[in-house]
């Protein structure tokens, strides 16, 4: 394995980092919001679910 020293890595990983494009504020903004959205949704989704399973496994336990 070739071995790079360490002044030429942090040059390599420097140009890396600036070829980096970076969200701008409103998309990050953006994103966050969809994001809480979908928590919330994914929330009150698997509440109902489990209210529903609940009940169903509620339902069949009072008939044995």
């Amino acid at each position: 394995m070739a071995r790079t020293n360490p002044f030429t890595f942090l040059q390599q990983v420097r140009s890396e980092v600036a070829k980096v494009v970076w969200p701008t504020r409103n998309e990050t903004l953006v994103s966050t919001i969809m994001v809480l959205i979908m928590v919330a949704l994914a929330s009150v989704f698997f509440l109902a679910a489990d209210q529903v399973v609940a009940w169903f496994v509620g339902l069949l336990l009072s008939i044995g």
